[in-house]
Formats: C-alpha cells, sequence, structure tokens
C-alpha cells in the first residue's frame, strides 16, 4: 500500500468516530447508559490510536486534502464533551438549576478550549484541563458521589481548562510515559468493564478508574511541581 494510501486509511480511521457518536447517542436516547459508555470507550481507543498513525503516515503531507486535525476536534467535541454532558443531564446526577449550569458550562467552556490555539505545551502536554468529559462522566456513573460534590467537579474541571495548569497527554508528553501509558490502557480496560457490569456496586473496576484517574489528572501538576532533572551536588 503507498504512502498516500496509508494516509487515506489514517483519515477514514479518524472519521470511524463519528459514527460512533451516533451509536452512543441512540443508546443515550433510549437511556441505556452502558451501552452508551461503551460506545464511547471504543470511540477513545480509535481516537488513541488514530493520532500516532497520523503522524507516522505523515497524513498532512500525504493526503492534505483532509484536514485531520479539523476532523478530530468535530469527532472528539461529540464523544468528549457533547454526549457526556447529555448524560449527565438525563441521567440525573445533577438535577434542578445544577443540572442545566453544568451542561451549559460544559458545553459552552470545551468549544471556547477547542478552539484554543494554545492549547498545547511545549512538551505536547495539554494547557488546562482538555475537556475529556467522557472520562469524568463515566467515574462519576460509577462512584456516583452527592450533588454537590459533582457539582464541585464540573466547576473546577471547567475553570481548570483557562488555567496554566498541565495535563499529560498519555502518548505524546514523554516525561513518565513508561507510567502514563500503562496508566491510561488501564483506565480504558476499567472504563470498559464497569460499563459492561453496568456500573454494579462493589466492582474492582470502580476502585480501579479512581486510581488511575487521579494519577491522569495529577500528573502534569505534579511534572510542573518536580523539577525534570535533579543535579547531583559537586
Amino acid at each position: 500500500m503507498s504512502d498516500r494510501l496509508k494516509a487515506l486509511s489514517v483519515h477514514l480511521i479518524t472519521a470511524t468516530g463519528a459514527v460512533l457518536a451516533m451509536f452512543a447517542m441512540l443508546a443515550a436516547v433510549d437511556g441505556k447508559w452502558s451501552l452508551m459508555f461503551l460506545w464511547l470507550v471504543v470511540a477513545l481507543i480509535v481516537d488513541g490510536i488514530d493520532g500516532p498513525l497520523a503522524r507516522k503516515f505523515d497524513t498532512a503531507k500525504n493526503w492534505p486534502t483532509y484536514d485531520g486535525v479539523l476532523m478530530d476536534l468535530i469527532v472528539d467535541y461529540l464523544t468528549y464533551v457533547f454526549i457526556p454532558a447529555f448524560a449527565l443531564f438525563n441521567y440525573g446526577l445533577l438535577s434542578g438549576w445544577t443540572g442545566w449550569f453544568a451542561i451549559i458550562a460544559i458545553c459552552y467552556g470545551s468549544v471556547i478550549y477547542f478552539s484554543d490555539t494554545r492549547m498545547k505545551t511545549k512538551d505536547k502536554s495539554f494547557a488546562g484541563f482538555p475537556a475529556c468529559w467522557n472520562m469524568v462522566v463515566l467515574v462519576l456513573f460509577a462512584i456516583e458521589p452527592s450533588q454537590t460534590v459533582t457539582l464541585a467537579v464540573v466547576v473546577l474541571l471547567t475553570v481548570a481548562m483557562f488555567t496554566n495548569l498541565k495535563f499529560i497527554h498519555p502518548t505524546r508528553t514523554k516525561r513518565w510515559r513508561n507510567v502514563s501509558l500503562p496508566m491510561s490502557v488501564a483506565w480504558v480496560v476499567f472504563a470498559g468493564w464497569a460499563a459492561w457490569v453496568d456500573f454494579a456496586e462493589g466492582s474492582i473496576a470502580h476502585w480501579g478508574l479512581i486510581v488511575t484517574s487521579l494519577y491522569l489528572v495529577f500528573a502534569g501538576i505534579a511534572q510542573q511541581i518536580i523539577p525534570e532533572t535533579i543535579r547531583r551536588l559537586r
């Protein structure tokens, strides 16, 4: 297969995310939340592999007709933001004005964040919380905290999108990647497991989600605090 066809294939893989988003939305409309999250997990896996493939086969050079970055952002907004916000609202994790506030904050804040040209840092991490609401809402479904805690999480992470706090990119942030990548894979496994058992209470997947999520949230911030190299005393 030529490099051009390989590049085109990567674009087509990215585009499948739109179909997966529709499958997830249809499940959400029917109130089949576990099925919705399973589709979103599949979409997350596709999103995790298409970037490295795009760089490997240099899609911008070998098939520039399609803008892979733009395509990825469109799909990501659906799967990372729009559908999870809908689920958060319709499932009832937040009721009354808090639910309306949450979906407005998530959808409005995220579309601004997605269009920010300063989204990435020099080390390919994210500047500010990268609007991964699909991951956040899945964890909220699994542990079902109080409405106060849920609202606090939404508010804090929305504000965090517009800060200089660093959040790692599992595959592109080189520092600690030997830990970050396995943690990310583990998160996907636990997420799929939790959704597969319909978020049954007492599932080991719940604790796995909590541990891996805490790492993914705070690893980048820790990197900002901890010096990358510690010089030896001479």
